[in-house]
């Protein structure tokens, strides 16, 4: 995760960067997933994606707002070679015929690693401005994991979902 990034020896240019291109990886990842699903004909799952896709960009629209503001035009020098995984949600995460409780799952999972991205980040961001909008995307990051929690919190116990159904049986040779 972001371990792997050593924020002291980035530019405040190159964190607004990198947060950018981390925001726009997660929106691909559920544009991915969300059309994953549609293909496999999980419409509530992929509508949840679309969902979450929304709210990356918003988050990547935020960040480039600011990153305007402060640089302008100025060609991106980040490396974004370290961002893989680090907030969107793992390749293999969603499944075919998954239920809205593992897309659920999933999505907490991203929302987790992203707050720990901006959390982390803090300790070398220097700007206030920017520590203000990393601070308030990392209260957005815990807003969505609170949203995450109501929405499992209603959904039965069992949702009669079982992915095995779904499961071609073998075919003879």
């Amino acid at each position: 995760m972001s371990q792997a990034i050593d924020f002291s020896k980035l530019s405040l240019r190159d964190t607004l960067d990198l947060a950018i291109s981390i925001e726009e990886e997660a929106k691909e990842r559920y544009d991915d997933f969300a059309k994953q699903m549609d293909a496999h004909r999980t419409p509530d799952v992929a509508n949840f994606f679309r969902f979450m896709a929304d709210n990356e960009i918003k988050h990547a629209e935020k960040l480039a707002a600011k990153r305007e503001e402060l640089f302008g035009d100025e060609p991106s020098s980040a490396d974004t070679s370290v961002l893989y995984d680090i907030e969107a949600p793992d390749f293999d995460g969603a499944r075919a015929f998954m239920s809205i409780r593992a897309a659920l799952d999933v999505a907490m999972e991203s929302e987790v690693k992203a707050y720990e991205f901006y959390h982390e980040s803090l300790a070398e961001v220097a700007d206030s401005e920017v520590k203000k909008l990393f601070v308030e995307l990392r209260d957005q990051e815990a807003h969505h994991q609170d949203l995450i929690k109501k929405i499992i919190a209603k959904l039965p116990e069992d949702d009669g979902f079982d992915p095995d159904d779904f499961v071609d049986a073998p075919v003879s040779q």
